[in-house]
């Protein structure tokens, strides 16, 4: 191999029998064309000598064990300038004591990457010389004298009339050829196709960019101690069934729910238990403290019902939070009309899981859902949902925040709905 190749120099230069330079000289390909053609064909020499396979990409590791062994023809250029026919290179201070890739004429895997891609119009001569002596036995001085690869010769020195010493071999010239026009092919297609994702990516970002900041998503960023206020289990009181016009005995009353409010990637999903039915949602924080809730009635279709929108301050340090929402009476058809409306909230902890009671003889026996909430500590807590009469109620707080008070209708005029039905004049 090319190791074989110096030490035949080495000892016709020991026996004092040195080649002749020849004289006449032609003009070869400089530059990019010439370094790309050379590369390409001392990879295939070298995939054809070892087995190893070099991936042609931009990944500068491929080319490391190449870069290696045309080190070792170059390092050793300073002397071998009289037998391998090329120019004249001083030598590397300090190169014995030095190691790859710090010696003066050490060639890296990325300069391989580069020159072979074709973005090297210059390249370092001492990898010219060690691409020739590797592929044809002699520097590119002695190569241009007796040139045995027509590909290398300039285009007007190839149109002249055909040297009789020229050596052609033209199936492997026309492999070349045709390997170097499969990864320009390779390389314009992947490039056209990085260019397309590229172009697509950036305009699908700027649409999410400019969706979050025209909808104003996750405009804040809760701390620590925000998070740990909100996460958790709520139990909730509303006053909506004070709103139903279905019902005669809706005076005075209010409902209980559960919410388990969980936090992932800043904002926070959560469900809210219903004794009829259920809330799904999101919350985030819009400022210090400040959370708006996003929530929709869950249905088991791909539609949004009821949608309903709060806002609540956690920054008091409260038992109970006062919550104000636009919402719903959740009357049946046509009836269920917006309204705003005051909620209660009251923190019980965090962590455990949520288990929904239903269809059982206990739900039977208190016409309620049950809610069990497991906790790792705690053990087991339930809660019954259903409909109450603030009047059966002994907290003082719920009776002052859930009356008839509490509601506002979206249309005015109706003020008989949220009366008792003896005070309604029927004059």
């Amino acid at each position: 191999m090319y190791i074989n190749l110096l030490l035949d120099f080495r000892n016709v230069s020991e026996t004092g029998s040195k080649p002749e330079m020849p004289k006449n000289h032609m003009k070869l390909k400089t530059g990019k064309d010439e370094i790309v053609y050379l590369l390409t064909k001392v990879v295939l020499k070298y995939e054809a000598e070892t087995g190893q396979d070099i991936k042609r990409n931009t990944n500068r590791r491929n080319y490391e064990d190449l870069a290696r062994m045309l080190s070792e023809i170059s390092n050793r250029l300073p002397d071998t300038s009289e037998t391998l026919f090329h120019n004249h290179y001083p030598p590397g201070e300090n190169n014995a004591a030095a190691v790859y890739p710090f010696r003066k004429y050490d060639i890296t895997g990325g300069q391989i990457k580069d020159a072979i891609n074709g973005i090297v119009s210059n390249p370092r001569q001492f990898l010219v010389d060690a691409c020739y002596i590797y592929l044809y036995g002699q520097g590119r001085k002695g190569f241009s004298q007796h040139p045995v690869d027509k590909e290398l010769l300039d285009a007007q020195t190839a149109g002249a009339r055909p040297n009789g010493n020229i050596l052609i071999n033209n199936g492997a010239a026309s492999l070349v050829s045709k390997r170097i026009n499969t990864y320009r092919a390779i390389v314009i297609l992947l490039s056209a196709i990085l260019l397309v994702v590229g172009v697509l990516w950036a305009k699908e970002n700027s649409k999410e960019h400019k969706l979050i900041r025209d909808l104003s998503i996750l405009p804040y960023q809760p701390s620590s101690a925000e998070i740990d206020s909100l996460e958790g289990i709520w139990l909730c009181y509303t006053g909506s069934p004070q709103a139903r016009t279905y019902d005669a005995g809706r005076f005075h009353k209010i409902v209980s729910n559960i919410m388990d409010v969980k936090y992932q990637d800043g904002y926070f999903k959560f469900t809210r238990y219903g004794s009829n039915f259920e809330h799904e949602g999101f919350m985030q924080f819009e400022a210090p403290w400040l959370v708006s809730i996003h929530s929709h009635v869950v249905n088991g279709r791909d539609s949004i019902e009821s949608p309903k929108l709060s806002l609540m301050r956690l920054d008091e340090g409260k038992r109970y939070v006062y919550v104000i929402s636009a919402s719903w009476s959740f009357d049946q058809g046509k009836k269920n009309r917006i309204i705003g409306i005051r909620e209660l909230f009251i923190k019980q902890g965090k962590g455990g899981r949520i288990e929904e009671i239903i269809n059982t003889p206990q739900n039977a026996a208190c016409s309620c859902k049950i809610i069990k909430w497991h906790h790792p500590r705690n053990g087991v807590r339930l809660f019954y949902l259903k409909n109450e009469l603030l009047d059966t109620i002994g907290d003082k707080k719920l009776k002052n925040a859930l009356d008839e008070k509490s509601i506002l209708l979206a249309q005015p005029g109706d003020t008989t709905l949220l009366v008792p039905k003896h005070l309604v004049n029927t004059h």
